[in-house]
């Protein structure tokens, strides 16, 4: 495509030659003439004087560059929306495979992809234009809406609940029983019915082998728009709020909630019946084992304000050296002492 079409197409500034013709994109330090790229992240501002990229994606005061440029707000945004018009992910076209197992008594709309060796049990609704890609479960009686998406091995549970444009990566469970366990009187582990459903709502990505567990009463939620990274899990009866982001290896313990627009990052772990207030950063491999204010960034084992824990670290990182000091000063205190 030509820059000038690429600048129309995204609805973004163009600086210089248009005529520029883009082959693919690529990140700053790996591209190529004939390939389009981004600066979002100061620490590669440098690289953009550099780069052998034809054209650069920045921000809207950006300085000047000798090569073409596409000014926008958000040149992140930008690129992930570029890559769409150069990569076509696959189609799968309307058809059901011969070794597919599905009961008479499941409901599946028009436009569906069933691929080979896909289990459908009874009772089961899936709304239209639906992929299921090979091996994947859809245990009795869930709903699901329309444009589902499940790659090979996702599965979802009995009675569980999708909504609309919902995507599961390879390996996702929506459903699976919530670790639940009572000590009988001889001390032994007895196993609570998780009887109560996982329930998704629309445009949500739940990526691979991560586990939404079922509740044991009531439900498990997760809310519009939420992302959840590889390798995550959900415990039961927790929710999820709209457009949350669970990053990779991230826990939550029973009964959390996470509020509109949180970002845990990579393994963040949540003890249960924590809150964690709208808007709220937990930063990666943080433990968090009380309530998070709405706004808040925190860090660290306990979590506690990042600003703090900063200062904390810094201090922790010294610590040799003021032991050191204090030991010395305590022999000065007693050489004087014996004096």
């Amino acid at each position: 495509m030509k820059l000038a079409d690429i600048a129309a197409r995204l609805e973004v500034r163009l600086a210089g030659d248009g005529e520029v013709e883009i082959k693919g994109l690529q990140g700053i330090e790996e591209a190529q003439p004939g390939e389009l790229t981004f600066v979002s992240n100061p620490k590669y501002a440098a690289a953009a004087r550099t780069t052998r990229a034809s054209a650069i994606i920045v921000g809207e005061e950006f300085p000047q560059l000798a090569k073409p440029t596409l000014r926008t707000a958000d040149p992140y945004f930008a690129f992930a929306r570029a890559l769409e018009l150069f990569y076509q992910p696959p189609r799968y076209a309307e058809g059901i495979h011969p070794t597919a197992v599905i009961d008479k008594s499941a409901r599946i709309g028009r436009g569906a992809h069933i691929g080979a060796y896909v289990v459908i049990e009874s009772e089961v609704q899936i709304g239209e234009n639906c992929v299921l890609l090979p091996h994947v479960v859809i245990y009795r009686g869930a709903k699901i809406g329309n444009n589902f998406f499940a790659h090979a091995h996702a599965m979802v549970r009995e009675f569980c609940s999708i909504g609309n444009n919902v995507i599961l990566q390879n390996g996702a469970i929506v459903g699976s029983d919530g670790f639940g366990f009572a000590k009988d009187s001889a001390g032994a582990w007895h196993k609570i019915p998780q009887s109560g459903p996982a329930v998704i709502a629309d445009n949500v990505e739940i990526q691979a082998y991560a586990c939404i567990d079922r509740a044991s009463i009531g439900e498990t939620r997760v809310e519009q728009g939420a992302k959840i990274d590889n390798l995550v899990q959900v415990g039961h009866g927790s929710r999820v709020g709209p457009n949350a982001m669970l990053c990779a290896q991230v826990g939550l313990a029973g009964s959390t909630e996470v509020g509109k627009d949180v970002i845990l990052a990579g393994q963040v772990g949540v003890a249960g019946h924590c809150k964690v207030g709208e808007g709220a950063i937990v930063t990666a491999q943080s433990g968090v084992p009380n309530d998070v204010q709405a706004g808040k960034t925190v860090s660290g084992y306990p979590a506690i304000e990042n600003k703090q824990w900063l200062r904390a670290v810094a201090v922790f990182n010294r610590l040799p050296e003021i032991a050191k000091a204090v030991r010395a000063q305590s022999r000065g205190k007693d050489s004087s002492n014996k004096d």
